[in-house]
Parts: structure tokens; C-alpha cells; sequence
């Protein structure tokens, strides 16, 4: 399965992808921001989850999450928020925009493990 791992930080980008690794997935693709990111499944229709941060400048993850549902290419690609903003509002916002599933961090691999396995069961 290959993973589109969007985050501002650099630091972060390798925290997630080594945690996948660490679940034994293998196959990755890095963007810095949203607007990166459709650019990357623009150039490689063969995305099939994408993580996505919130907070990132050019194009939030939320704003990435929503042109994502609108693309018909990849309206149905499983996206997995991983942020900070942990307030009921936002969860709810963001599901409100159709995110498969959301980890506020700081988080465990066995937090993420859970949360992509409950949308791979659900997809």
C-alpha cells in the first residue's frame, strides 16, 4: 500500500513514515503541504492513503482533505488526519469534510495502527 505522508514539518514527515514502516508498510510519498500534495497525486494516480497534518501553510490539511473529496481520481482515497487541534469543533469539522479518521498528537504506532486498520476495515 502506498502512503502520501503530508506535513510542514520535516521532523514529523519522518516520525509518521517510520511508524509505518514500523507497522510494515513500505511504500511512501512526502509532501510539505496540501497544495504539494495534490500536486503529488496529480504526477502518481497510485496513492491509496493518504496522512495528512492540519496546520500547514500554502494549503491546510483540511483544505487538501476537501479537494481531495472533490477530485473524482481520488474522491475515495482513505485520508487520516494527524494533528494538533484536538477540540471537538475541529474533529468535528473535519469530519464534516470527510476525513476517514483523526489522531491528535502526539501519538503511539499503536494508535496509528488502530486508526488506519479501522479504515481499511471500513473502505
Amino acid at each position: 500500500m502506498k502512503f502520501l505522508v503530508v506535513d510542514d514539518s520535516v521532523t514529523m514527515r519522518r516520525i509518521v513514515v517510520n511508524s509505518l514502516k514500523g507497522l510494515g508498510y513500505s511504500e511512501f510519498l512526502e509532501a510539505g503541504d496540501g497544495k504539494e500534495a495534490m500536486d503529488v497525486l496529480n504526477a502518481d494516480d497510485s496513492v491509496e492513503f493518504v496522512v495528512t497534518d492540519w496546520n500547514m501553510p500554502n494549503m491546510s490539511g483540511l483544505e487538501l482533505v476537501k479537494s481531495i473529496r472533490a477530485h473524482s481520481n481520488y474522491s475515495s482515497v482513505p485520508i487520516l488526519m494527524v494533528t494538533t487541534r484536538g477540540v471537538k469543533e475541529d474533529i468535528m469539522e473535519a469530519l464534516a469534510a470527510k476525513v476517514n479518521n483523526y489522531v491528535i498528537k502526539p501519538f503511539t504506532p499503536t494508535i496509528l495502527k488502530e486508526k488506519i486498520e479501522q479504515i481499511l476495515a471500513s473502505v
